[in-house]
């Protein structure tokens, strides 16, 4: 901000009749008659405008004409009490300086309403809608608070690979990174391309989890967290699913599961609580605008307890409920969002932490219990979510850690570095992972993933 510039944010909640200030901002609206003019002012600061008073007969008429929705405008004027109802007080215009025009047949940001479709088209433009301006001032609250949070209980932000050799989940989608001619590139005596010919001398791909490494800062440090972007090249165009997508990955040394449990329903208690007391504005227009509910499903999370409930327990719940399930039910199968909202929603009208599930649906890293059947896994369930949370107590006995990756026909030499790790000084330590954009969901009552991160990547989309 410019030494001479205030804040519509700052004018609106703190401006004093008589102050003489300077404004920024753009046109959200013009309106008026021959005598007056009202501009609807926004700077991105604040979901609110800043109604700029014009007395047509001090500009020219050519200035006036080029004043339109979207034009970039500098006011010099003073403070006054607004007669109207909709703000405290309004700005006369002494001096206006047009930054930017606007050409009214082009622009594509109208005063009408446009689909959420339509304004992915134009996603460069769309952080100026009220509605994406509330979004990404959430966002980056909630990515303040996320870092005040681990700042605040001694954890240090460890900054992972997002180049790696290794698929931390197993899943196999994943993006390669190579400098070698996408034509003709170099092969082998057997027809196969010559990855010891590339960069790094093998074959590499972007990162799907920074929680491999990010155990390795924990087994050192005591208690870390990742806060980047990572990738995944699964073909989904569900509105679950984005290619490039943000993790908070914490991990933490001497932690059990019981302990990870408790840690991750304090987060998502603190990030909360943080959103209601500093975004209360942009909270009330998606309420108001986009989900009725949303005031109502975060306080819903502060004020219960979250139940924890084994996963064997929780299918004898699903299978004896009066519902006809759109993916059947049984033990051993991966629960699906419908089945994971009955839970919170409809059963126990409570966040809730499922654990001990089946070995065979989740990762290889996850510590196996005494029955030999099941891991000591951790999703944290939400209302209207489903899943929001994943992790468990990793496994630190080196023995049963290398007979996983074995069974699985995991190459040793893609992790034989995270196995010393049980070789060396092991501990029992635990983590988990929230994405992002799935925690923003919930924060924003968005229905769509893609409507939560400025720049969408999903399958034949790569624009701006």
């Amino acid at each position: 901000m410019r030494k001479d510039q205030t804040k519509v944010k700052a004018v609106l909640q703190a401006g004093t009749p008589g102050q003489q200030l300077t404004v920024m901002g753009w046109v959200r609206s013009k309106r008026g008659n021959k005598a007056v003019a009202f501009i609807a002012l926004n700077d991105g600061s604040t979901i609110a405008n800043l109604q700029v008073v014009v007395d047509v007969t001090l500009f020219s008429e050519e200035l006036l004409r080029q004043i339109t929705t979207g034009a970039c405008i500098r006011v010099d004027g003073n403070v006054v009490e607004s007669p109207g109802q909709q703000q405290r007080v309004e700005l006369q215009a002494a001096r206006i300086e047009l930054l930017g025009t606007a050409d009214p047949q082009a622009y594509p940001l109208q005063k009408k309403g446009h689909s959420l479709e339509f304004l992915r088209e134009i996603a460069y433009l769309r952080p100026r809608t009220n509605t994406f301006g509330a979004i990404l001032r959430l966002r980056h609250a909630m990515s303040y608070a996320i870092h005040e949070f681990f700042h605040s209980k001694g954890f240090y932000y460890l900054h992972t690979p997002l180049i790696t050799s290794s698929d931390a989940e197993g899943a196999g989608a994943m993006f390669r990174v190579t400098t070698l001619p996408p034509q003709n590139p170099p092969t082998t005596e057997d027809g196969r391309v010559n990855w010891a010919e590339d960069f790094f001398g093998k074959m590499t791909s972007l990162t799907v989890s920074g929680q491999l490494e990010g155990e390795l800062g924990a087994l050192a440090l005591g208690e870390i967290y990742t806060f980047g972007p990572t990738f995944r090249a699964e073909n989904s165009n569900t509105p679950r699913h984005l290619a490039e997508f943000w993790m908070i990955e914490p991990e933490m040394a001497f932690y059990d599961i019981h302990d990870n449990m408790d840690l991750a329903e304090e987060m998502l208690k603190y990030l909360t609580r943080y959103a209601l007391e500093h975004c209360e504005d942009d909270l009330k227009f998606l309420n108001d605008n986009w989900d009725k509910e949303l005031l109502e499903r975060l306080h819903f999370v502060l004020e219960h307890e979250f139940v924890r409930l084994g996963y064997t327990e929780a299918i004898g719940i699903l299978e004896q409920a009066n519902r006809k399930w759109e993916f059947p039910v049984k033990w051993g199968v991966d629960l699906q969002s419908e089945h994971e909202r009955y839970l919170v929603e409809e059963h126990f009208h409570k966040p809730v932490i499922l654990t001990d599930y089946p070995a065979e649906i989740k990762a290889f890293y996850m510590k196996q219990n005494e029955d030999g059947k099941t891991v000591r896994a951790m999703d944290v369930l939400f209302p209207k979510i489903g899943e929001i949370i994943g992790g468990s107590e990793r496994e630190s006995d080196y023995t049963k850690l290398k007979s996983k990756i074995d069974a699985l026909g995991i190459p040793e030499k893609d992790v034989w570095w995270y196995l010393d790790t049980r070789r060396f000084g092991t501990a029992p330590h635990s983590g988990f992972g929230l994405g992002f954009e799935r925690l923003m969901l919930f924060i924003t009552g968005m229905g769509n993933i893609r409507d939560v991160i400025p720049f969408p990547r999903t399958p034949g989309h790569c624009e701006f």
